[in-house]
């Protein structure tokens, strides 16, 4: 018993983990339409603006122009109340002009549902009123009846009267059978009667039912999709489970924003749902972007939704906004203090300095010289290192390579410190002539050279081992290459061995070996005179030694 109960919980904590993580996508999601919002906005103008170029397009013909309107009329029903109007009273103008009945009613329909829409509800029943349903095409009929059934839903829902309470949810429950009777039972506007009877019912599971069913009729970035998730939402609110109302709320905002659907209501929900779970930021954020689609639409039912909520939103989001503005005015405190330790501390450290650095000239002009050997021993370093080798031999050259990189670099250290401590010592013991013979002597020079000739060669032929042999191969018999017997290398097997590491240019060449451009110049010469194959092909032949490709 206890093991299945350990399962259980076991399941539920999954279970809630995978939900949470489910929330935190959609919420990232929503983030990302949100950014996007001008992009959906823009698709939708440009609908619009083509529908308008067609209109201009068109000759007088009234029923093209009425045809047209209604599309324009279409797109800007849940997008601009004002302008949805404007193409409303255009046909109402063509209906008056033509006297055309059909017009007329067709027109008085889609304002009464506009109006309706927008929560204008009176209004609405006052124009419903003057259409004669009786010669009303099905499509047009079922707006009609569904006009009557949104008003007295709504009425019945808002009106604080009990008698008028009961007597709207009559109503509707009348116009509501009517409206089922002309509709096809597979239709979505059935089954979002359906849902709804369920719904006021409390039959959740039969609601749910049919809204999945909605669902897989319609898909993300339609108006109807924005529509039936929020419907989906609101059973969620009805079962207590906040999350999944919050995860349909954020699909239908989703929706919304791609739809281009100003007159929505899933943002402000959701704004409500995180102000109570005192996330006040995302709450601010969301109930200002629906207050700008509620101004950008001219929705009085918006309007009157969001103003119960947006005083609360803002004066906590506000509260929150002083007491983080309070808290940096005290860190600015705090900051300017230490900051004003800091620089009378400076001062004392650099009054200090100051007075060290007079007695310490003799030995910074002494470091100045040693840093301008070592400048120039890091530039000879820093211009092998800028040798272009193809490295294809194993993880134990590049170690070794690596390693006598190392050794030499440190051996570099090593005498540079010896002759920091002579030039400091013969400083300070004021030996200036001894220094001078020192310094002036070429030999260290002379023995750098030859150490690093020494260098060079070592651990060049570890990384090609065959390259005295290949390049023999290369040339003439008279002309093959032999080195000293004190030199792994000679002057012209050196030359092209720094050919080999992509050191091209002669006075580089010149540069690192320590001879005259020349000089380089007539070695190269003289060897290359030597070739068995082409004179041009040479030094390509040489920079493909030691490669997989020859």
């Amino acid at each position: 018993m206890r093991i299945c109960i350990g399962i259980i919980l076991h399941l539920l904590a999954n279970a809630g983990a995978l939900a949470s993580n489910e929330l935190d996508s959609l919420f990232v999601q929503l983030e990302q339409t949100i950014s996007d919002r001008e992009q959906y906005e823009t698709q939708k103008e440009s609908k619009i603006k083509s529908l308008k170029a067609l209109r201009e397009e068109t000759d007088s013909n009234p029923e093209r122009l009425f045809f047209l309107n209604n599309k324009i009329l279409e797109e800007y029903i849940p997008y601009n109340f004002d302008s949805a109007i404007h193409y409303i009273d255009l046909n109402l103008e063509l209906a008056r002009k033509y006297n055309d009945f059909s017009f007329k009613h067709e027109t008085n329909i889609h304002l009464a549902n506009l109006l309706a829409f927008s929560g204008r509800y009176l209004e609405s029943l006052d124009v419903v009123k003057t259409v004669n349903s009786n010669n009303l095409s099905v499509p047009l009929k079922q707006e009609y009846w569904g006009i009557y059934v949104k008003v007295f839903s709504e009425l019945a829902l808002f009106t604080p009267s009990k008698s008028s309470r009961d007597s709207y949810q009559q109503l509707y429950r009348n116009y509501s059978d009517s409206l089922l009777n002309i509709l096809d039972k597979k239709s979505e506007p059935y089954l979002s009667l359906q849902e709804k009877k369920f719904r006021d019912s409390r039959m959740l599971i039969d609601c749910k039912r049919i809204n999945t069913q909605r669902m897989a009729l319609t898909q993300m970035g339609t108006r109807i999709y924005s529509t039936i998730t929020f419907e989906r939402a609101i059973l969620y609110e009805l079962e207590n489970n906040t999350d999944l109302e919050k995860k349909f709320l954020i699909l239908s905002a989703i929706s919304d924003i791609k739809a281009a659907v100003k007159d929505n209501a899933s943002l402000t929900k959701l704004a409500m749902l995180l102000y109570e779970e005192d996330k006040i930021d995302d709450a601010y954020k969301y109930i200002m972007f629906s207050f700008e689609d509620a101004a950008f639409y001219n929705s009085k039912l918006r309007f009157v939704q969001i103003s119960a909520i947006l005083p609360l939103i803002t004066e906590t989001y506000q509260l929150k906004s002083d007491r983080q503005k309070a808290e940096l005015r005290k860190f600015l405190i705090i900051i300017s203090v230490l900051s004003a330790v800091l620089l009378l501390a400076i001062l004392a450290i650099y009054n200090q300095i100051k007075s060290l650095k007079e007695a310490k000239t003799e030995l910074i002009n002494a470091n100045d010289q040693l840093r301008e050997l070592n400048t120039n021993l890091h530039t000879t370093n820093t211009k092998l290192k800028e040798v272009n080798i193809d490295l294809v031999e194993s993880d134990h050259v590049k170690e070794h390579y690596i390693g006598s990189f190392l050794a030499i670099c440190s051996d570099y250290i090593d005498k540079l410190d010896d002759f920091r401590k002579m030039v400091n010592k013969n400083i300070v013991a004021r030996k200036i002539e001894e220094l001078h013979a020192s310094t002036k002597s070429k030999k260290l020079i002379d023995n750098e050279i030859a150490d690093f000739y020494n260098n060079f060669d070592n651990i060049f032929l570890h990384i090609f081992p065959n390259f005295v042999e290949k390049i023999n191969e290369l040339l003439v018999e008279d002309g093959k290459l032999e080195s000293k017997k004190e030199e792994a290398l000679s002057t012209e097997l050196r030359i092209f061995a720094l050919i080999r590491l992509g050191i091209n240019d002669s006075s580089k060449i010149a540069h690192l070996l320590r001879y005259s451009v020349n000089t380089i110049y007539n070695y190269r010469v003289r060897v290359k005179n030597n070739a068995s194959i082409s004179r041009d092909e040479f030094e390509d032949a040489v920079m493909k030694i030691g490669t997989k490709i020859r």
